[in-house]
Parts: C-alpha cells; sequence; structure tokens
C-alpha cells in the first residue's frame, strides 16, 4: 500500500468518524428523551462488548474454533454467574485456557 493510498484511507476514516459524531449531534433531544431509546441505549455497550468477546473466542484465522479460549469463557461466565471476584474470574479463566491449551 503507497503513503498516498494510506493516507487517503485515514483522512476518508476521520472525515467519516466526524460526520457520524454530527449525526448524533444532530438528533432531535425528544427523540432520545423516550423512555424506550433510554433502555436500549444502557444495553449497547454490553452487546457490542459481547459481540467481541464471542468472536475473540470463537474464531481464529476468520474458521470457527473450539479450544482453550472457549473453555476459559464457560467457566469465566459460570463465575460470574456464581458473583465470584472479577479478579478470581479472571485468574480461572486464565487458568482454564492454559490448562486445556497444555492438555490439548
Amino acid at each position: 500500500m503507497s503513503d498516498g493510498t494510506l493516507w487517503t484511507l485515514v483522512l476518508g476514516a476521520s472525515l467519516g468518524c466526524y460526520l457520524l459524531k454530527l449525526a448524533g449531534l444532530s438528533v432531535p433531544a425528544r427523540w432520545v428523551e423516550q423512555p424506550w431509546v433510554a433502555r436500549v441505549v444502557d444495553f449497547v455497550p454490553a452487546a457490542l462488548l459481547a459481540a467481541l468477546v464471542a468472536v475473540q473466542a470463537g474464531t481464529a484465522d476468520g474458521e470457527l474454533v473450539v479450544d482453550g479460549r472457549l473453555a476459559g469463557l464457560a467457566v469465566a461466565a459460570l463465575a460470574l454467574a456464581l458473583r465470584a471476584p472479577f479478579i478470581v474470574v479472571l485468574v480461572l479463566a486464565g487458568g482454564t485456557g492454559a490448562l486445556v491449551h497444555v492438555l490439548a
């Protein structure tokens, strides 16, 4: 990729981000203040994070895989369901993933 192409992509992406931010600021306040919009907006960050975690835990090189990452995610979900402290969840998930990786 040439320098000119790279800078064109960077400037195009910057302009797109600016226009997206401007579109968000241009939404009338009465639309945003509706109760159902507030409920939906509250769940968007959690949904995006869950999607990112699922993609990172279940794919490698664009293909679905079942490995230690998926086992670690399952253990982390169980520990969270049992209301374990976050550091315990991290240690359990990391240990499980490493153990499955070593045994497999």
